[in-house]
């Protein structure tokens, strides 16, 4: 009977760890955080990006917008999975691109009497990170710099990385905060049909989901949005 109770009031085979150790876990996961969040705050740390691309602004009505977009150049790679992932997927070798895996369009002179090579060129970041259906799957992109274009862009060393140039568009947007959830996606992807349709305006192509700042930014802080191509 002894053996019994105390095996009753002992940690049973394959039980989890104990509250002690959950209870560690959530602090360390809270000051990390914190810590996060007071960089990003004072700046130690950036939102994501140093420029954002260029729009103008032609009507506002709380969180929608119209805007005019000039043509830009992305970097831009397809990919298969769910709207979650697909970003996550695409995320890594588009950042592998503009931090250093590329070929200069640059001509390199010779270090040495017999050997010439081309250093790969680092791009500064650009907001958003754009996300759209393509043919039942993903094209993840990255704005390039305004100060690049399609013949001064270094070329990718990944194959599957595509540099496009993408005309002028005239865009209807929502702007949102939280999660980068596909409920929080549908929600306001709904929201701005909504405000479309009720404005008469006519849908020409794909929603895109545009995130403007880095994963580690906390989910109360983050710039989010959906823009829907229209004409007017």
């Amino acid at each position: 009977m002894n053996g019994i109770q105390k095996r009753r009031a002992g940690k049973m085979p394959g039980q989890g760890p104990s509250g002690k150790t959950l209870t560690i876990r959530a602090i360390n996961l809270l000051r990390r955080f914190i810590t996060v969040t007071l960089l990003v705050c004072i700046g130690a740390i950036p939102a994501m990006a140093t420029e954002e691309a260029p729009y103008t602004v032609i009507r506002s009505e709380g969180n929608f917008e119209l805007r005019d977009y000039p043509p830009l150049v992305v970097a831009e790679t397809i990919v298969d999975g769910e709207l979650e992932g697909a970003g996550n997927k695409a995320f890594r070798p588009l950042f592998r691109y503009i931090s250093g895996e590329n070929k200069s369009r640059d001509k390199i002179a010779m270090t040495a009497p017999v050997s010439q090579e081309q250093k790969g060129e680092k791009i500064s970041m650009t907001a958003p990170v754009s996300q759209e259906r393509v043919q039942g799957k993903w094209a993840v992109s990255f704005t390039m710099p305004s100060s690049y274009t399609m013949k001064t862009l270094p070329t990718p060393d990944d194959p599957n990385i595509k540099l496009r140039q993408v005309p002028a568009r005239r865009m209807a947007a929502v702007r949102y905060s939280g999660s980068w959830s596909e409920k929080k996606y549908l929600q306001h992807k709904e929201k701005l049909e909504k405000w479309i349709k009720a404005n008469r305006l006519s849908v020409t192509g794909e929603p895109v989901w545009a995130r403007y700042n880095a994963p580690f930014t906390p989910w109360f802080m983050r710039r989010n949005e959906i823009l829907i191509p229209i004409i007017w």
